[in-house]
C-alpha cells in the first residue's frame, strides 16, 4: 500500500486548526521566520519547534530581495542565510524546504543565462553542504515563466539536481506548474528518482478538487513512479475550512492510500 501524508501550505498560527482537520503536517514560509533579525527569529522559532501540528514542510525559502544569480548577489548574506536557514530547519524537525523563490531566482536583464546557471549551481552545492547530516532536503521547484525564467520544468530542476548530485538536493512537482507549462505527466515517471515532495492545487490554483485538473492521470503517472511521501496543497482558498475540510476528503479519496 502506498502511503502519501497531506499537508497544507498556511500560517503557523493556522496549525491547531488543520490539525483539527486531520492533516498530517503544515508547510510554512521559511521566510516568516525572520532569519536575518535576530530578535524576531528568536520569539517566532518556538512557534514552529511547539507547533501542534508538525513543520515538516517550509516554502518560500529566501526573502525576495536576496538574489542567488546575476550581479547582486551579496555571497556573506547568502551564507549567512543558508547557515542560518539550516540550523533552524533541522531544530523544528522539517524534512523538506522547497526552493521557489522566483524573484531570488529570475536571470535579470542582460545577464548570461550560462552564468545564472554556473551561480545557481554553486548555490545548490553550498546548501547541499550545509544541510549534509541535518535530515533536511532541498527541494528545486520549477516554476512556470510568469514566475521566474529559471527552471521552468520538472526535467530542468532534475537537470540541476543530478549536476550536483548531493543527498540533500531532490526535486518537487507541482501540479498547478505542470499544467500552466503544459508539461507532460510522463515526466514523473521518467524523474521518478529525484522527486521528494509534491504541491497541489486545482483550475485557477484554487483548492483541489474544485477545478478541472485531471486528477486521475495525474495520481496514476504518481503511482507509477513509485512516489511515497509528503503531498501539500499550495492554492487560493475561497472559504478555508469548508476548502480545507473538502481537499483532503478529495486528496485522500483520489489517491486512495
Amino acid at each position: 500500500m502506498t502511503m502519501y501524508t497531506f499537508g497544507w501550505c498556511s500560517e503557523i498560527q493556522q496549525a491547531e486548526k488543520l490539525k483539527d482537520l486531520g492533516f498530517d503536517y503544515i508547510e510554512c514560509a521559511l521566510v516568516s521566520l525572520n532569519l536575518e533579525n535576530e530578535t524576531e527569529y528568536a520569539a517566532r522559532l518556538p512557534l514552529f519547534m511547539n507547533s501542534p501540528l508538525p513543520v515538516r514542510a517550509f516554502n518560500i525559502f529566501f526573502p525576495g530581495d536576496l538574489k542567488v544569480v546575476g550581479p547582486e548577489v551579496d555571497q556573506e548574506r547568502l551564507q549567512r542565510y543558508i547557515h542560518k536557514a539550516a540550523k533552524a530547519l533541522n531544530q523544528v524537525g522539517a524534512k523538506n524546504v522547497v526552493l521557489g523563490s522566483g524573484r531570488s531566482r529570475n536571470i535579470p536583464e542582460g545577464w548570461e543565462r550560462n552564468r545564472s546557471e554556473e551561480q545557481f549551481m554553486q548555490l545548490l552545492s553550498r546548501i547541499g553542504e550545509e544541510f549534509a547530516g541535518t535530515g533536511v532536503t532541498l527541494v528545486i521547484e520549477p516554476l512556470n515563466k510568469k514566475e521566474t525564467n529559471l527552471i521552468n520544468s520538472v526535467s530542468e530542476a532534475v537537470r540541476f539536481a543530478k549536476q550536483v548530485n548531493h543527498p540533500s538536493v531532490r526535486v518537487l512537482a507541482d501540479f498547478y506548474h505542470m499544467d500552466e507549462e503544459k508539461e507532460s505527466l510522463q515526466t514523473l515517471i521518467d524523474n521518478k528518482a529525484w522527486l521528494q515532495h509534491i504541491h497541489l492545487a486545482d483550475t485557477g490554483r484554487f483548492s483541489p478538487g474544485t477545478g478541472q485538473y485531471p486528477y486521475e492521470q495525474f495520481v496514476t503517472a504518481l503511482k507509477a513512479s513509485g512516489y511515497e511521501g509528503m503531498i501539500s496543497a499550495e492554492c487560493t482558498v475561497r472559504d478555508p475550512e469548508t476548502d480545507q475540510r473538502d481537499s483532503l476528503a478529495f486528496m485522500k479519496r483520489v489517491f486512495a492510500y
